[in-house]
C-alpha cells in the first residue's frame, strides 16, 4: 500500500507572500518581536544566508542584514490549514497530520502510478484553492515517502518506485534516517558511518553494538521497510500555551497574570474540542535554562478558565520558585474525556474561593 507525505513549502512565509506580493523575492522571516524570538518560517530566499527555522532572529539579521521580518498571524495560518487539509480529505482518503502545513495520506488499494496521480492531482488542488505550492513523496513506506517530499523541495513530487527505497536512501546522510539526532550522527561519523547506506551494509553485530535492541529496527529503516501505517484522527494528547519573556521574570504577580490569560486560551480551546480535562500542568524554563515542570491529577474534569487557573496556581506554588528568574512559563492540559464537565454545586467553595497567595 502507497502512501503519500505532503508539506507545503515554507507554509507561514508563504502565506504572507501571497498576501502581500511586494514581499516576494526577498529574504523573508516570521518571528515575533521579543528580544528572544526565534525564526518560525524563513523564505527560500532566505535559506543561502542560513537563516532557518529556530534560529534566534538576531542571528539570522546578523547573517541577512536585509532580512525582512514580519509577526506571525497564527489566527490566518490555522485557516489556511483547515482548507489545505480539507483537500487532502477530499477524495476520502485517510490523512494522518503531524502539522498545521505537513501530512500523510493512504493511498489505499491504487497502484503505484496511480498513488503518483493522486499527489499530483492534490498538489494542484491545494495550489488553484490557497495559491500556495506543496511538495510531496510517495513510496510504500512512510518514512521514505517523507524523505522524498523532503528532497524534492520547493514545489516537488518525487515518487520512490517499488524495490528503489534502498538506492533512493543508500547515499543520504545518516542523519536523515527517523530517529537519528545530531549526537548520535556524530557518534556514527566518528565510526566511518556518514550515509544511510554506510548503516544498511553493517553486520547485525556491529548493529548491535551501536544501537542495542533498536538495532533491528535501524537496519529495517536504513533498507527503507517502515510497516507503519496511516493514522487517521490522531488522539489530541494535550493543549499547551508558552511565553517565552523577553526579559527574566521574577515578580509573581507577573507570572500568576500570564497563567490566567493562559487558562483562558485553553478554556478556549477546550470548548472549540469539545473536550475538558483532568489534568494540568506548569512548565517554567528557568534563566539557565533548567526545566521545571509540575502537574496535578483532578478528580472530575474541568473546562472553564477559572478553575484551570487555580490548578495553575497550586502547580506554580509547588514549584517553590522563590524569587528564581523565569525565562518561560508554559501551561498545560491533559487527560481529555469528551464534552461538557458536570456542574458542580452552586456554592461549592473551591470554585468561589479567591486564590490563595503564592508562597
Amino acid at each position: 500500500m502507497f502512501v503519500a507525505h505532503f508539506d507545503v513549502d515554507a507554509f507561514y512565509a508563504s502565506v504572507e507572500i501571497r498576501d502581500n506580493p511586494a514581499l516576494r523575492g526577498k529574504p523573508l522571516a516570521v518571528a515575533g518581536a521579543s528580544r528572544r524570538a526565534v525564526v518560525l518560517t524563513a523564505s527560500y530566499e532566505a535559506r543561502p544566508f542560513g537563516v532557518r527555522s529556530a534560529l534566534p532572529l538576531y542571528r539570522a539579521l546578523e547573517q541577512c542584514p536585509q532580512l525582512v521580518v514580519v509577526p506571525p498571524r497564527m489566527a490566518v495560518y490555522k485557516e489556511v490549514s483547515r482548507d489545505i487539509f480539507a483537500i487532502f480529505a477530499a477524495r476520502g482518503h485517510p490523512v494522518e497530520g503531524l502539522s498545521l502545513d505537513e501530512a500523510f495520506v493512504a493511498c489505499g488499494d491504487a497502484t503505484f502510478d496511480e498513488a503518483c496521480e493522486l499527489a499530483r492531482a492534490i498538489r494542484a488542488d491545494v495550489l488553484a484553492a490557497t495559491q500556495l505550492t506543496v511538495s510531496a513523496g510517495v513510496a510504500n513506506a512512510k518514512m521514505v515517502a517523507k524523505i522524498a517530499s523532503d528532497s524534492c523541495k520547493p514545489d516537488g513530487l518525487l515518487c520512490i518506485a517499488p524495490g528503489d527505497e534502498a538506492a533512493f536512501l543508500a547515499p543520504l546522510s545518516a542523519g536523515r534516517l527517523w530517529g537519528i539526532g545530531p549526537k548520535t550522527q556524530a557518534r556514527l561519523e566518528a565510526a566511518g558511518i556518514a550515509t544511510i547506506g554506510d548503516l544498511a551494509s553493517l553486520d547485525d553485530g556491529s548493529l548491535r553494538e551501536l544501537f542495542g535492541s533498536w538495532s533491528a529496527h535501524v537496519k529495517a529503516l536504513a533498507r527503507g521497510i517502515d510497516m507503519r501505517a496511516v493514522e487517521p484522527d490522531r488522539e489530541t494528547k494535550s493543549i499547551s500555551s508558552e511565553e517565552t519573556f523577553e526579559y527574566d521574570v521574577r515578580d509573581e504577580g507577573r507570572l500568576v497574570a500570564v497563567l490566567r490569560e493562559q487558562a483562558r486560551d485553553l478554556a478556549r480551546a477546550l470548548a472549540r474540542e469539545d473536550l475538558s480535562a483532568q489534568t494540568v500542568g506548569v512548565k517554567i524554563k528557568r534563566a539557565d535554562f533548567t526545566i521545571l515542570g509540575r502537574q496535578t491529577h483532578l478528580a472530575e474534569p474541568i473546562r472553564d478558565a477559572r478553575r484551570i487557573f487555580r490548578a495553575a496556581l497550586h502547580c506554580l506554588r509547588r514549584a517553590g520558585l522563590r524569587g528564581e528568574p523565569v525565562r518561560l512559563l508554559g501551561l498545560r492540559v491533559a487527560s481529555f474525556v469528551p464534552g461538557e464537565p458536570k456542574q458542580s454545586g452552586l456554592f461549592d467553595p473551591q470554585q468561589d474561593a479567591p486564590p490563595a497567595p503564592l508562597s
